[in-house]
């Protein structure tokens, strides 16, 4: 470890070394100012064997990713500590409590801290989540393209996903597990019916699995409807506390209550900016990387001013 690790006041501490917390930490790293990035080391699409959608990266595996930016902000001096942030407060800077090494300073804070998803507890799912199991089609919809899907139903939101799937294969059922076919308008119904899906009532037992691939879904009355891919939709559980200690104005959404930001990520508490699936459940790889990018450079800015008004003040 760096010898110099947790002694005096960083510029900035980053929480959280996803694709948000790395770009932040390189611009920052590339700007010349003191940087640690803390990193619990549970990245939300570590169940993917690859990641689409990011230009010059399409197909990577996420692992690699990450390694890749690790090696990127070590060149221009940034720290990383494989730690978990437990606690930040302040008094002028920030203090933030690690889990396991010791408290460091901070002049501004980066909260990446991402979210995590809570699968459907039906047997099986949990287990192939990432495989054949998927919830995003921009993700992996290319990947599968014109197989067998199934889709089970969380809310009548689900309704969305069955839709938007349907642009990636045209064998579409929709399970509507236990959600009440009344829970539906009748919009959602002719439009389900305009784009080919099946829709098909009754919970599901669970799935399928032969020669450790998904051949099927299982409802509860006994009956199985042939798939070989099931999208469904995770409970996101935003990795929020940090800001909610500090104080940070919340916006309650449909998929979890998320900080209000500016354009730059700059929440509502002064020096704490957020960035990726910390400020929205929709954040793509692709889109936290931009999101880190943003908020470094809005923080270079504030801190320069910041000490040039101190000396103009005196």
């Amino acid at each position: 470890m760096n010898e110099t690790f947790g002694s005096g006041t960083y510029d900035v501490v980053v929480v959280g070394g996803g694709a948000a917390g790395l770009s932040a930490a390189l611009v920052l790293g590339r700007a010349r100012h003191r940087t640690l990035v803390v990193d619990a080391g549970e990245p939300r699409n570590a169940p993917s064997s690859h990641m689409q959608g990011y230009l010059s990266r399409d197909g990577m595996a996420p692992a690699e990713f990450l390694a890749l930016g690790r090696e990127e902000i070590a060149r221009y001096g940034v720290e990383l500590v494989r730690d978990r942030v437990t606690d930040v407060t302040r008094d002028g800077d920030f203090t933030v409590a690690l889990d396991t090494g010791p408290a460091v300073r901070a002049r501004r804070l980066v909260v990446a801290t991402g979210l995590k998803d809570e699968m459907p507890a039906v047997p099986g799912v949990a287990e192939r989540f990432g495989r054949d199991v998927l919830h995003c089609p921009f993700c992996h919809g290319w990947e599968v393209r014109d197989e067998p899907f199934g889709v089970l139903a969380s809310s009548a939101l689900s309704v969305h996903q069955a839709l938007m799937v349907s642009q990636w294969s045209k064998d579409v059922t929709f399970f509507l597990h236990e959600v009440a076919e009344e829970e539906l308008s009748d919009l959602d119904l002719r439009r389900l019916a305009a784009a080919g899906v099946d829709v098909v009532p009754g919970e599901v037992a669970e799935l399928v699995v032969e020669d450790d691939r998904l051949t099927g879904v299982r409802l509860a009355d006994g009956t199985t409807h042939a798939r070989s891919v099931l999208f469904v939709g995770p409970r996101p559980v935003p990795q929020t506390s940090l800001l909610e200690r500090l104080g940070a104005e919340m916006n309650e959404t449909p998929f979890g209550a998320y900080p209000v930001v500016d354009p730059t990520g700059l929440t509502t508490v002064p020096g704490v900016w957020a960035a990726g699936n910390a400020i929205g459940f929709a954040e793509q790889v692709v889109h936290a990387a931009s999101g880190g990018y943003r908020a470094a450079a809005a923080i270079v800015g504030d801190l320069l001013m910041t000490g040039l008004d101190a000396a103009v003040n005196g």
